[in-house]
């Protein structure tokens, strides 16, 4: 087994295509699953921090390449981004594992969370915790965002491009696979016309430091992609997708609240580019006015529960399709009907991003040294930061701020929080999140740890 100052092909440890132990990268997509809280923004830097620059299994551009596929399907690209990785670390066991458990703890939570919700809905013990820790989670997204900026914007033209994105997406409202074409267009224009933009920054998103990690940047996957592997993984996956919806309609109707939430949030998982957020207004104008799962207030509590749990946001789907099949259990129990909608809009949502990746992966790997596709990812990287940063925005708008207010510029609407709503508490326990993180470096859990103390501890304040 080679070094990990290899630069050559990556090597194989244990079972063929494993680059690392498997056990070993269990115990590590285990621990990272642990620490996926802040949305995708946090998410992909936890797995930057563990994978690239502390474990040094994988190279910051082969990284950042694989996080430009991710970012062009549907779902949750940081879930894909742990797929993709998991596969070139061990293979099809070690997608199925890495995106697994970087679901597995969100899923577990938000079950027992929806579960508390149904029990003792209105509390001020409640309200108080999220008030704590959703500045935390503030201060945590914009780290990742710094973090991101620094490894992937190595040139002015890639800066430009993600404030350009930023700016489409915060504040005109451009729709997110607009954005992402304009960034692989400039990508590709900036190879032909000035390829030193490339070659001075390192390339695909900038070089690394330290030892060569075990998947160099330039290491050949041994996987080829064939016609025949694409058709077995295609079958596999649509049988494994809609068996679960097939045998509900079977057993419960047609016309259950099971089967239509398996249909709805099937259909959902196709059109959930450029993050939770881009879907969830369609989801909850769904969900509240045409199928009356939940109020507006409660899906607003949805999504605060789905922020400060661990794994992809739109996990909330699964808080939206519990509350659902509880009041609408049909012939059975509302808590078994409410455990049986959650699990199965889990699966829909989330067995989709493994048959992408299974599908999309080895072509992409073969295409990592076309010149012309690699400059156009590294146009997307760029405008992931903005994407990212743009996600930090509204993060902020709706933490620190009551209220919002709609402005028309031209053919634009855009929402902008009123600067007379500004919360004080959650400006102070912002602030001390940012000294958390920035000054004295504290680790993620700590700082949401102590920030969920001062929002419990605000409970107890005469004016709170």
């Amino acid at each position: 087994m080679s070094t990990p100052h290899s630069p050559s092909p990556a090597p194989a440890a244990g079972a063929a295509g494993d680059v690392i132990p498997f056990r070993q990268a269990v115990r590590a997509w285990f621990l990272i699953s642990l620490q996926t809280f802040g949305g995708p923004a946090g998410q992909i830097a936890v797995m930057q921090r563990t994978l690239v620059e502390e474990k040094r299994w994988i190279g910051q551009r082969r990284f950042n390449h694989a996080l430009s596929y991710c970012m062009l399907l549907p779902g949750p690209e940081a879930q894909q981004l742990a797929i993709y990785v998991g596969w070139l670390l061990n293979g099809t066991r070690g997608g199925l594992v890495a995106g697994t458990l970087f679901v597995l703890p969100g899923m577990l939570a938000l079950l027992v969370l929806s579960a508390v919700y149904v029990l003792w809905r209105d509390t001020t013990l409640a309200a108080a915790l999220f008030a704590g820790i959703a500045p935390a989670v503030l201060a945590i997204v914009a780290q990742a965002v710094i973090r991101v900026a620094r490894r992937s914007l190595t040139h002015p033209v890639f800066i430009a491009v993600a404030v350009a994105a930023f700016a489409a997406l915060a504040l005109f409202g451009v729709p997110f696979p607009i954005v992402i074409a304009a960034a692989a267009l400039i990508g590709w224009s900036v190879h032909k016309l000035a390829p030193r933009a490339f070659t001075a920054g390192g390339g695909h998103g900038g070089g690394d430091d330290g030892p060569a990690p075990l998947i160099s940047d330039d290491a050949l996957h041994h996987a080829r992609p064939s016609w025949r592997s694409a058709g077995k993984i295609l079958a596999v996956g649509l049988v494994a997708w809609w068996l679960p919806v097939a045998a509900v309609a079977v057993l419960t109707g047609t016309g259950s609240v099971f089967t239509t939430q398996g249909l709805f949030f099937s259909g959902t998982a196709l059109v959930t580019f450029g993050g939770a957020y881009a879907v969830l207004a369609f989801v909850a104008q769904r969900a509240v006015e045409t199928y009356a799962w939940l109020s507006p207030g409660e899906m607003v509590r949805g999504l605060a529960l789905a922020e400060t749990t661990p794994g992809p946001l739109i996990m909330v789907v699964q808080f939206v399709a519990f509350l659902g099949a509880y009041r609408s259990p049909g012939a059975l129990d509302p808590w078994a009907g409410a455990l049986l909608g959650a699990l199965l809009t889990t699966w829909v949502t989330f067995v989709p991003c493994f048959l992408f990746i299974f599908l999309g992966a080895p072509h992409v790997e073969r295409l990592r040294h076309n010149t012309a596709v690699s400059a156009a990812l590294t146009g997307i990287t760029a405008a992931v930061v903005g994407v990212i940063a743009n996600l930090a925005f509204y993060f902020a708008g709706h933490t620190l701020f009551a209220r919002a207010f709609t402005s028309t510029w031209g053919p634009f609407t855009v929402q902008l929080p009123e600067a007379g709503t500004v919360s004080p508490v959650a400006l102070a326990i912002t602030a001390a999140a940012l000294i958390m993180t920035f000054a004295l470096k504290w680790s993620m859990l700590r700082t949401l740890g102590l920030c969920a103390l001062l929002g419990l501890g605000t409970a107890l304040l005469p004016w709170a």
